[in-house]
């Protein structure tokens, strides 16, 4: 019998139906692709395929998570924190209380890191955001009972979250010109331009003042709202403390220096930081490092600017001073040789207090709450960071997350310090993460060397991430030097790299190619060296001086040619690195900085070499990566290139961050582990 029309459609349907599912049957008992494709933002030249058990096996290290303390709610006791539970990017969440769940309050593709709640009802909060790493921050409003998000920023320029007004209801901005803007795409000078915000109103937002230069930051409120505090930033050496006081109306607030005070200044450059107001407006708590070595904990006396030393007594920077809101308690943070330790003092009495019982770990991002306790992150080598609070009156510690690695953390090992004598026998330190002493790794271990950026950063002893991979599957060793001009050790050694010094750094790598050797359970032959930032322009470096004592480098958003980094980075940052490398306006010093360059020796470069660069980077733009791929390929050695097309200065999105280490893990299973 024919079938009508209706019933031939009808067994069509049906027909393709039952293929669909067959399909799907039988696309399930396929196995799945042998490797790992990059994805659309991601562009990959000469990385050989991922195999995809390869990234099986990482991908476990691949998904550790932080927790940030950003705010306490200021009527509930809640905090708002960042960290990542779905998605791609660190985002910020809701803890209602101490190991509850983690509510999730902003969903971007790009990381959110910087909110606070508006401080009287906290019916709303208010936070900062860049889109694919430009670093061309912009300011929100989120409303929590809607979830709505307003822009509250012009997005032709670059902008900052500054602290609330005690008042409430207000906070300041800091805004500063982009070189996008400017018509020879770039500027000859900056302004930093600060406005008094209502997130409410954003359009009737009123200037305060305008600030030459782009290194102002640190500002704070006085009690009573009259005036800001505000750090002049020129270097990591050289930096002064300033008064505005805010006129009632117009936009050109006056402004005084405070410290160092005018016409006494001896010559010697200073450091400030970590500015604040003590709770009656009548003093100022600092650090400064006028007083020797390293950065002091001081109480300064706002009518006499005398300034008394709290920390005298400890011989190592105190970083990150949070004063409570209420009375003369002052948290603070140590760094121990590399270990951030948690510090209390009293400003009236300028007596230490008696330290809370903390697990062994690195302390972060303090917050008052009142004066009935403070929060802080907390990480180790066996956490990525958890949060905690302390009640000084109880002398209570509460832990308020609980861990949730994707795999078992406990066996994963302290790193340790090392130390060795430099070219001119100056000691120099660093941390060695050493592999278990398992039966699969036999004989010396191959070496990792990985340098921090900066150049003023430190190497510091914490959770070690993904690189925990590295060390406990795959038995290499990693060793992260702090070579002079980290911080940390006092401001000599922070100078000991700057301007026509800059390549005794690289000759500090050198001396510690020698004390592997020396080590029984390293292998001096099997080492490669690796480096973000200014640790990318180390690694090129020392592919250029010491080929010979390498098997490869990895170079990962790093300056290959001083010159022309100078010229092209973000205008707002231009100055400050001219202090630290030179000033390559001034004939001699562009003369050096040509012929210690990277790119100019690069003919010297013999090892296999992988450049990571993101496109949007304002700091070291995409030229120092793509200049440097190029003359190296000339060499006849295998280069390596990933470049993401919505990243900046480093990898922010999972997917590319992972991707990016699966290459790592291939690039070292291939020159490092042969």
């Amino acid at each position: 019998m024919a079938l009508t029309p209706l019933k031939r459609q009808l067994r069509r349907s049906m027909l393709a139906t039952a293929l669909l599912l067959l399909g799907a049957s039988a696309l399930a008992q396929m196995p799945a692709p042998d490797t790992i494709a990059p994805n659309e933002h991601l562009t990959a030249e000469g990385i050989p395929p991922i195999p995809a058990d390869l990234a099986a096996k990482v991908a476990l290290y691949n998904d550790f998570r932080s927790r940030v303390m950003l705010d306490w709610h200021p009527t509930k006791r809640e905090m708002l924190i960042s960290t990542r539970t779905k998605g791609v990017a660190t985002q910020l969440h809701l803890l209602r209380k101490p190991k509850g769940e983690l509510e999730q309050l902003t969903d971007f593709p790009d990381p959110v890191r910087i909110a606070s709640f508006e401080p009287n009802l906290g019916q709303y909060l208010v936070f900062e955001k860049d889109e694919g790493g430009s670093e061309a921050s912009q300011l929100f409003r989120l409303d929590l009972d809607s979830g709505k998000i307003t822009q509250l920023t012009d997005p032709k320029e670059k902008h900052g979250m500054g602290p609330w007004t005690h008042a409430g209801g207000q906070l300041l901005q800091a805004s500063t010109q982009l070189d996008k803007t400017a018509s020879a795409a770039s500027r000859a000078e900056v302004t930093t331009e600060l406005w008094l915000l209502d997130p409410l109103k954003p359009d009737a937002r009123r200037k305060i003042t305008s600030l030459p230069g782009g290194g102002w930051g640190e500002f704070k409120w006085s009690p009573d709202d009259r005036q800001i505090l505000a750090l002049n930033y020129k270097s990591a050496n050289e930096s002064s403390v300033w008064l505005i006081d805010v006129a009632a109306d117009g936009d050109n607030s006056p402004r005084r220096q405070l410290l160092p005070t005018p016409g006494s200044h001896s010559g010697v450059a200073q450091a400030y930081a970590s500015l604040n107001f003590s709770h009656d407006g009548k003093h100022l708590l600092l650090t400064t490092d006028r007083e020797g070595e390293f950065l002091q904990l001081m109480r300064v006396d706002l009518a006499t600017l005398k300034l008394t030393p709290l920390s005298q007594h400890i011989p190592w920077d105190v970083t990150d001073v949070t004063p409570s809101k209420v009375n003369d308690s002052v948290a603070a943070v140590v760094n121990h040789d590399g270990l951030s330790e948690l510090h209390l003092f009293d400003a009236a009495s300028g007596k230490e207090l008696p330290r809370p019982d903390l697990p062994v770990g690195a302390v972060s991002h303090l917050k008052w709450r009142q004066d009935a306790e403070v929060a802080f992150d907390l990480n180790s080598a066996r956490s990525p960071g958890e949060l905690y609070t302390f009640n000084p009156n109880t002398k209570a510690v509460e832990q308020w997350t609980t861990p949730n690695s994707p795999i078992d953390t406990s066996a994963f090992k302290d790193a340790s310090i090392i130390r060795w004598n430099s070219f001119d026998q100056r000691s120099i330190s660093g941390l060695i993460a050493r592999p278990p002493a398992l039966e699969k790794f036999k004989g010396p271990r191959p070496v990792l060397v990985l340098i921090h950026g900066g150049p003023e950063g430190q190497s510091q002893l914490g959770f070690l991430g993904r690189y925990n991979y590295l060390i406990n599957e795959l038995g290499i060793a990693l060793i992260q030097p702090n070579v002079r001009g980290s911080s940390g050790y006092g401001k000599t050694f922070l100078k000991l790299d700057d301007g026509f010094q800059r390549e005794d750094s690289v000759k500090d790598i050198g001396a510690l190619f020698d004390w592997i050797a020396t080590q029984p359970d390293l292998d001096p032959k099997r080492v490669v060296v690796m480096g973000g930032s200014y640790g990318g322009y180390m690694s090129l470096a020392v592919s250029t001086h010491y080929a010979d004592r390498i098997v490869g480098s990895i170079d990962v958003v790093g300056i290959s040619n001083f010159v022309s980094f100078l010229e092209r980075t973000e205008s707002y940052r231009r100055d400050l690195r001219r202090v630290e490398y030179g000033d390559e306006r001034e004939p001699k010093m562009r003369t050096f900085l040509q012929q210690i360059s990277p790119l100019n020796n690069a003919q010297k470069i013999t090892k296999p070499l992988f450049v990571v660069q993101g496109k949007n980077d304002p700091r070291v733009p995409l030229n120092e990566a793509e200049q440097i791929v190029a003359r190296v390929r000339k060499n006849q050695v295998p280069v390596w290139y990933l470049m993401a097309d919505n990243e900046g200065h480093g990898f922010a999105r999972k997917p590319n961050a992972d991707f990016y280490f699966f290459s790592v893990v291939r690039f070292l299973e291939q020159n490092l582990l042969k």
